[in-house]
């Protein structure tokens, strides 16, 4: 069973999410540990009443690497083989992703490679597209560059508001972020140039779900 290293910095609804599909049995996977850089996120909280493998490690006064160093040496005392970017808002060294190659996922509010970075339903919403979303993808060394596991669709409607569109981007986000673990954890997938290509009889909502 994968076990997997959870960081936040926030709420953590998609690490929430992601607990909650294991605990259903939907998702064959084991949270091994969850790590905030602030004492004052409420994921922890959330992970420490679920009994959950809960820790600390604040960054502020500290250099990126030598954050990144802490929080790599806690994920390999844990045992962790996928880490998981649950609203972490820290951008992990080129070193950090060296560590675990292809073992780092993240999920961003847009159907990337549109509207990385902040305020994505904003950029989208200023931008008047009909279509908005949420991208699982790899981590590497660029922000919200990596390859792309799987996207989910949502119509942005004219009554939308940045609010709105947020509140219904989140719940495919719930949806597409345990579908992605379970692809990559799976293994029925390879990579070629930036495609992660899926074999048809083990997409996620099959085997791994």
């Amino acid at each position: 069973m994968t076990r997997l290293g959870i960081l936040l910095s926030g709420r953590g609804s998609n690490f929430l999410a992601i607990a909650e599909s294991i605990r259903l049995g939907k998702l064959k996977a084991q949270i091994a540990t969850v790590i905030s850089n602030r004492a004052d996120a409420p994921g922890i909280d959330s992970a420490r009443a679920l009994g959950l493998p809960a820790r600390v490690l604040p960054s502020q006064g500290l250099k990126r690497v030598e954050h990144d160093q802490q929080v790599v040496a806690a994920l390999r005392n844990a045992g962790v083989e996928l880490v998981i970017l649950a609203g972490y808002l820290r951008l992990l060294s080129p070193w950090f992703v060296q560590q675990f190659p292809g073992k780092i996922l993240n999920i961003h509010p847009s159907l990337l490679p549109a509207f990385p970075g902040l305020e994505a339903q904003r950029q989208a919403l200023d931008y008047g597209v009909q279509f908005s979303g949420c991208t699982v993808h790899f981590v590497d060394e660029h922000l919200d560059h990596g390859a792309i596991i799987l996207q989910k669709a949502v119509p942005v409607l004219a009554t939308d508001d940045e609010h709105s569109l947020s509140e219904r981007i989140l719940v495919q986000e719930h949806i597409a972020y345990s579908e992605a673990i379970a692809l990559i954890a799976g293994g029925d997938y390879r990579i070629e140039g930036r495609r992660v290509l899926v074999d048809a009889g083990n997409r996620p909502g099959k085997s791994h779900l």
